[in-house]
């Protein structure tokens, strides 16, 4: 029985042990990026020698996907077509759309 509790104890402790220390290099990591970037944007020179910092590009984001109404792929947004407020990935299919009768002709 005091096996059992020895190895039940051990295993509760790995697993604190493994997270400290995880944790810890998260925290350790962290502090080195954001002093990393503060020091290369704050220190570095434009190239006009005068020293002035730039500015911090803004980090990119990911640009949003629309889902065609005719197929149903999802497509980036620059790269789609708007056709009646109906979002398309391609021209064709808002033809194509376009093209399908509605109404007592769909029948």
């Amino acid at each position: 029985m005091r096996q059992i509790f020895l190895l039940i104890m051990l295993f509760f402790v790995g697993q604190w042990l493994v997270k400290a220390l995880r944790r810890h290099d998260a925290h350790t990591a962290q502090r080195t990026g954001a002093g990393g970037a503060r020091g290369a944007s704050g220190a570095a020179s434009n190239g006009n020698g005068n020293g002035a910092a730039r500015p911090a590009e803004p980090p990119q984001l990911a640009e949003p996907m629309i889902r065609c109404v005719e197929c149903g792929v999802h497509a980036p947004k620059s790269d789609s077509v708007v056709v009646a407020g109906q979002p398309f990935c391609s021209a064709a299919h808002a033809q194509r759309h376009g093209a399908r009768p509605t109404g007592r002709d769909a029948r």
